[in-house]
């Protein structure tokens, strides 16, 4: 004989995205078991990259001082030789003229000496200002990537740990989502997503909503427990269920037709 699905009632379709919320519940346990860990070890790994851009901007400027020194070495190797040279050509200078014109031209010399002397204390004072900056910089990456590899080393050992459980679960939850109407799935993962705690699917508890906790009226609640509609808390948005949602009997999804 042919088979035919059965609909699911309002009830079953309650349970299912209880179900669903419970495996969710235990996965977000797993992920507090993890605690800030998993926000800790990318925080590190940020800090990281961007010490690790300043240490080389910082480089980039030392070296580019240390260039600056040395160009004005060269400019003053250059003057010295230009000043050895003129001062012997004095010795043979044939009138003042000459003499004069040489004599201008050491000086000239020498203040170029003056000047790459002066601009080479400043480069010089800046590369050590620098350094220092580099050295503490270099301290501080240090000492992050310890603590990267310890947070890492941590985290590693909770993932190993909850990794089994975490699969089991993932799996529930796959199989529950297959069978929740995608009309209600959606819901369900707007609505979690819109909270930290990711409930989506709450029961009353002390007359109120297990979400926000404001009271639900007592003809709400009975339209809760008959399970004939899908009712959203006034407040929140969240889907309530009773206590013995899990209760509803569980009628085979397919009959004889």
């Amino acid at each position: 004989m042919a088979k035919v699905k059965k609909d699911l009632t309002v009830a079953e379709k309650l349970k299912q995205l209880y179900e669903l919320q419970l495996i969710d519940n235990e996965k977000i346990e797993l992920e507090i078991l993890k605690g800030e860990l998993p926000i800790e070890v990318k925080d590190l790994e940020d800090d990281i990259a961007g010490l690790e851009t300043r240490l080389n901007r910082l480089q980039k400027n030392v070296d580019e001082k240390q260039s600056e020194v040395n160009h004005h070495d060269s400019i003053k190797e250059e003057a010295a030789a230009l000043i050895e040279r003129y001062t012997k050509q004095l010795d043979n200078v044939k009138n003042s003229r000459e003499y004069d014109a040489l004599t201008k031209e050491i000086e000239l010399q020498k203040l170029d000496i003056q000047l790459a002397d002066k601009r080479i204390r400043e480069a010089k004072v800046a590369i050590g200002s620098k350094e220092e900056t580099v050295n503490e910089t270099k301290g501080r990456l240090d000492q992050k990537r310890k603590d990267l590899e310890a947070k890492k080393v941590e985290l590693e050992k909770i993932i190993t740990k909850t990794e089994k459980q975490e699969r089991k679960l993932n799996k529930e939850a796959t199989s529950v989502r297959k069978k929740v109407e995608d009309r209600l799935l959606k819901a369900y993962d707007r609505i979690s997503t819109n909270y930290r705690n990711g409930l989506a699917v709450v029961t009353v508890e002390r007359n109120s909503c297990g979400g926000c906790f404001n009271k639900i009226p007592p003809q709400l609640q009975l339209e809760i427990k008959q399970r004939k509609k899908i009712i959203a808390c006034e407040h929140c948005g969240r889907i309530l269920v009773d206590d013995n949602i899990l209760s509803v009997g569980q009628e085979p999804e397919e009959v004889e037709a």
